[in-house]
Order: C-alpha cells, then sequence, then structure tokens
C-alpha cells in the first residue's frame, strides 16, 4: 500500500463510498451485505483478517448530527449485526468498532470492525493494530470473495438483517 497516495487520494479524490456504490472500477470492495439504506463491505486495505467497513448508502458526514434518532439506531443495529457476523466468522479476541474521516478526507460517514485475532501480543493490539502505518494484509481476491461470503452466510444465518 501507498500511503501517501492513499492520503492524496481521500483528499482529493471523489468519495470512495459513493464511487464504490456507483461502480467506480477505481474504487472496488468486496460487498458483505447490504440492505436498502446500509451497506458493508471489505476494507481494501485490512490491518486485521476480516476487517469490514459499514456505511449508510446515502452521503452522510456526520453520525451525531446528520442522522435523526431512528436513522442513529437502524445504522447501529446494522453494524451490531456485522459485527457479530465478523466475530462468528474469525473469532477474535476482541472487537473493535470505530469511525473515522473528517471533512478533510474520507468525509462519508463509515464505521470501521476491526477482529483482534486470538494472540496478538498487548504491544501490538489496539491502535497498533489498526494502523496501516504498520502493515497491512494482502488478500488475493479469491481469498477476499471467501471472507465476503462467509461473512454474508453468518449474517444471513442470524435473520436480522433483510437485504435490500
Amino acid at each position: 500500500m501507498d500511503l501517501e497516495a492513499y492520503v492524496e487520494r481521500t483528499r482529493t479524490g471523489p468519495c470512495f463510498v459513493c464511487a464504490f456504490l456507483a461502480g467506480n472500477p477505481n474504487y472496488p470492495h468486496e460487498t458483505v451485505f447490504e440492505d436498502a439504506d446500509h451497506v458493508a463491505f471489505l476494507d481494501r486495505w485490512p490491518t486485521v483478517p476480516g476487517k469490514v467497513l459499514v456505511a449508510p448508502k446515502a452521503h452522510i458526514e456526520h453520525a451525531v448530527r446528520d442522522l435523526n434518532e431512528t436513522a442513529y439506531s437502524r445504522l447501529m443495529l446494522f453494524v451490531r449485526e456485522i459485527a457479530l457476523a465478523v466475530e462468528a466468522v474469525c473469532e477474535p479476541e476482541r472487537t473493535y468498532l470505530y469511525s473515522l474521516g473528517s471533512r478533510q478526507g474520507n468525509a462519508h460517514l463509515h464505521w470501521h470492525i476491526a477482529a483482534l485475532p486470538p494472540g496478538v501480543p498487548y504491544a501490538e493490539q489496539q491502535f497498533h493494530a489498526l494502523m496501516t502505518e504498520n502493515g497491512v494484509l494482502a488478500l488475493p481476491p479469491d481469498q477476499a470473495a471467501a471472507m465476503a461470503a462467509n461473512l454474508r452466510k453468518a449474517v444471513t444465518a442470524r435473520g436480522v438483517l433483510k437485504p435490500g
């Protein structure tokens, strides 16, 4: 991963979530699950196996100001269901949930779901495990597709979310 090019693209390129949803070939992601209002997809540069991003399909930039209580609750239920699927598939020691971005880059609201694998030394957990500066996993397309399929199966098996 070219971190400098990534930062430049996040600051000057199109919204990566909107570009992905529009089918822009420069912003490919493996879809895990989607309903009428939300999408979950594999992180293009994961730092841990099975790292998923969740976003509203509408271009929303602020989790508190831009969502009413109902929309926020529905988004967080979607995040929870995807996180439970990640836990079922990856069997992590801990699941990290966080939202990053700003008006200066990666403005589209999105949540990261990162499953910390068991046995990671404490000094390599938490922020260290999430920072691309510490390395990203090179996941071949067939392995990414298999991971997305396993996660989709786990989401579907719970039966809470309805595809849309």
